[in-house]
């Protein structure tokens, strides 16, 4: 039996909240169990540089923790010289743009700010699925606007962790769970059950095959999961294809 109760394929309780924010475009409040997610997706009419003419868009997103997020005060993160803060925004970014068609963007940029409130393990693995509403709200407000014919939305896209304790694996850790795991990963996954990116390693010791493949068949469960609280928001403009 697990700290909180759990069977060891159960994810915690998850909420996703929409429209939380009155000014962005886009936002939703994610939670997983204990950890809470502010996410908010804003519209640029600017793109990178190196985009400049193409008549491309761009998604790109920001992750920051809240200085009382955590048992002890953190001081504030700055997004340009914390490597965790920026190693975690590429990564959210990388997974939203990997379901997005660029060229039906326009030349303009969506930035998704993902901060946490409160952290219990999965911070990132919240933020991608949370990230992705505000993202989803934000482009189809566009296309209601006319500013975009399409939202270029191609599949939905989620994330979990999965690890491994005294050889038995489990799915989304808390904080004390993940602290304690002799294997942690992250596994960022689409709606066509595609994986965008694995991250993983052996705090203690090694994995072998048998251990990989039953940590993919959970994330792949969990993520089922996840797409389903997802298109409970933006099924109605985008129906869950899986």
């Amino acid at each position: 039996m697990r700290i909180d109760g759990r069977k060891n394929s159960d994810l915690r309780q998850i909420k996703i909240t929409p429209n939380v924010n009155l000014y962005s475009e886009g936002s939703a409040m994610v939670e997983f169990g204990h950890t809470k997610v502010l996410c908010t997706a804003s519209i640029e009419p600017t793109i990178p540089k190196w985009l400049q003419g193409s008549g491309k868009g761009w998604v790109t997103a920001e992750y920051g923790m809240l200085p009382r997020a955590t048992s002890t005060r953190n001081r504030r993160e700055k997004v340009a010289t914390a490597g965790r803060t920026q190693e975690i925004s590429r990564l959210i970014g990388r997974g939203l743009r990997s379901v997005v068609d660029m060229s039906c963007l326009g030349e303009n940029q969506i930035t998704v700010d993902c901060d946490v409130l409160q952290a219990d393990g999965g911070t990132r693995t919240a933020s991608i699925t949370g990230g992705f509403v505000a993202l989803a709200l934000a482009l189809n407000r566009m296309k209601s606007m006319g500013t975009i014919k399409s939202t270029g939305l191609l599949n939905y896209v989620a994330a979990v962790s999965v690890g491994i304790e005294n050889k038995v694996a489990m799915i989304d850790l808390c904080y004390e769970e993940d602290s304690a795991a002799d294997i942690d990963m992250n596994f960022v996954i689409n709606s066509q059950n595609q994986f965008i990116e694995i991250q993983g390693t052996a705090e203690q010791g090694s994995f072998s095959d048998d251990d990989l493949q039953s940590m993919i068949g959970l994330a792949k469960n969990g993520c089922l999961e996840l797409f389903k609280l997802q298109s409970q928001i933006i099924g109605e403009f985008l129906p869950l294809k899986t």
